[in-house]
């Protein structure tokens, strides 16, 4: 297996960007019914005009195998954090590519973007019937359930919030 690097992405990851988020959402069922939501994960470029695009990539190839969007309490695709807190978007990784932990890296490099910027905590929210890799990841990192954060952007979406505490680590 090849090492993984983590980057902003440049305008020419775009499009591999739109592909892979859209793919990755497809593949775990989370597009069904959605209402133009394939349209919001393809428009890389109103992402990260506000928010942070990372990348996961191959150092070997240079290939982008996945990506996230990291984004500060306030700004425009900002949905559950408050003052102080960061929150992660989109995290997906292109399913060909799946289990070679850039999703892992990804969220650990939007955690690290966080303490960075002094931030007490990052928070997310995940769909309830999300992959149990997912889920599992989440708990290895140390985010926590947070109900209160619970949200449904349309009927029969129900999403929950996770948190992780950030004071501890500094």
């Amino acid at each position: 297996m090849t090492g993984l690097a983590v980057r902003r992405a440049e305008p020419a990851d775009y499009p591999a960007v739109a592909r892979l988020t859209v793919a990755a959402y497809e593949a775990d069922g989370q597009l069904k019914g959605e209402n133009g939501y394939a349209v919001t994960l393809a428009d890389v470029a109103t992402r990260a005009e506000t928010g942070e695009v990372l990348v996961a990539t191959d150092e070997a190839t240079g290939q982008v195998l996945g990506a996230v969007t990291f984004v500060l309490s306030g700004t425009p695709y900002a949905e559950l954090s408050g003052p102080g807190e960061a929150e992660f978007r989109m995290l997906a990784v292109d399913p060909a590519a799946q289990g070679r932990g850039a999703g892992a890296v990804l969220a650990r490099a939007c955690v690290a973007r966080a303490t960075a910027l002094g931030c007490t905590a990052v928070v997310i929210c995940v769909r309830s019937g999300m992959a149990a890799a997912a889920h599992r990841l989440y708990e290895r990192l140390g985010f926590v359930r947070v109900p209160e954060k619970d949200w449904s952007p349309l009927p029969g979406v129900e999403l929950l919030g996770l948190r992780l505490e950030l004071a501890a680590r500094r």
